[in-house]
């Protein structure tokens, strides 16, 4: 591996479950996943990520605390990859560290007014703590050029994922749902379709307490409330033109006991997560849909937590039954790691001095170097 051209990426996504890292070599074009590791997250961490998640009292001196907290959590997953492997930090270019989302505030409409987005996770403390060049803060530089500073994954979709023989979707069902739309021939598009774990989760969460549903078998069990599910799609994301945006700020819990109260009837736990189930289904496929054209073959690939809802890909192939749905592993990169990639792949761009969003995805004016750059140490220094 001497003439490697090693990054780490590192990511944790709206569900807050765990920081994803992974190690990769752009010397074996397009790139080589060499090593992968998830860091769960502590529950009291998690449970202050998403309190923060939402407006509240103290916040300034709760962030501080969770920035400084974080940067040592996703600088301590980037040792642990590196441990992995046997790889000295000093062959790492650098990191690309995501952080992790506490706010989102995209522009509206044709303003950018006061439209920002905060991730938090120290990256001062990561290039401290690794040695380790460290790229972090991607997604602001998007917002000053008046772009949406969300979906960022695409570029790298386009970069592995397009053929000229189908148009393809490459969907990640994170917390929140983003779509790629790599056409046979045209232009790439993407956004954020709506809910996509997120509400799921937090059901099952207050429901029964568990982190997640696995598999999609809760919601297996249950039965879809038509009425609910047209009360949720009332919401006007659902109608907004793309460049668009969003997450839990507009999706969240309180969201849906406003749309549960009245409802005719009582309605099971499990009858409200098959109805949030198909809520993140529709969102996607009528997206998909809105962006077909002409006869080209249609080909859907997953990734994310969500890639392994064995429910939500049965949803999503009843509701586009024309498409071939399948998971990003089938394209030669497993589900669990593309966004990971995706900022190690970032982070050299911003080396390189090479833009790293898409004008045509987020509504930026033109296109940008996205990240600020926080040295490293010298390997003499590294402890």
């Amino acid at each position: 591996m001497a003439d490697a051209e090693l990054y780490i990426g590192l990511m944790s996504g709206t569900s807050a479950d765990a920081i994803d890292a992974v190690l990769v070599d752009f010397s074996q074009p397009p790139l080589k996943l060499l090593a992968h590791h998830s860091s769960p997250l502590p529950p009291d961490t998690r449970a202050a990520i998403h309190e923060l998640a939402q407006p509240g009292d103290s916040e300034i001196d709760r962030m501080g605390a969770l920035d400084q907290q974080l940067g040592r959590a996703f600088a301590q997953a980037a040792l642990e990859l590196l441990s992995q492997t046997g790889i000295d930090p000093t062959r790492v270019s650098a990191i690309g560290s995501h952080g992790q989302t506490l706010r989102h505030r995209p522009p509206e409409g044709t303003t950018a007014s006061n439209a920002f987005t905060l991730q938090v996770a120290d990256p001062n403390l990561i290039a401290h703590l690794t040695g380790i060049t460290t790229v972090a803060d991607f997604r602001r530089r998007d917002m000053a050029a008046g772009g949406q500073g969300a979906p960022l994954v695409p570029a790298l979709h386009q970069t592995l994922f397009h053929t000229p023989e189908a148009d393809r979707a490459i969907v990640n069902v994170g917390g929140v749902a983003n779509l790629t739309w790599l056409p046979a021939h045209g232009t790439v598009l993407g956004f954020d379709t709506g809910p996509g774990n997120n509400l799921m989760d937090a059901w099952i969460q207050s429901s029964l307490g568990k982190a997640f549903d696995e598999g999609g078998q809760w919601a297996a069990q249950g039965q879809i409330q038509g009425t609910l599910l047209s009360r949720l799609l009332e919401h006007p994301y659902f109608r907004l033109p793309p460049p668009k945006s969003t997450g839990p700020e507009t999706f969240h819990l309180g969201w849906l006991d406003d749309c549960l109260e009245g409802m005719p009837g009582p309605i099971r736990a499990e009858d409200v997560q098959a109805t949030l189930l198909m809520l993140t289904a529709q969102g996607i496929a009528a997206s998909i849909d809105g962006l077909s054209a002409g006869n080209a073959r249609r080909e859907v690939y997953l990734c994310g937590g969500g890639a392994h809802n064995r429910r939500l890909q049965e949803a999503l192939k009843a509701l586009l039954p024309d498409c071939v749905i399948s998971d990003t592993s089938a394209l030669g990169l497993s589900p669990d790691w593309v966004e990971g990639v995706a900022f190690a792949w970032l982070a050299r761009q911003n080396l390189r001095g090479l833009s790293g969003n898409l004008p045509s995805v987020t509504g930026a004016d033109s296109p940008q170097v996205l990240g600020a750059v926080y040295p490293g140490r010298p390997s003499a220094d590294i402890r």
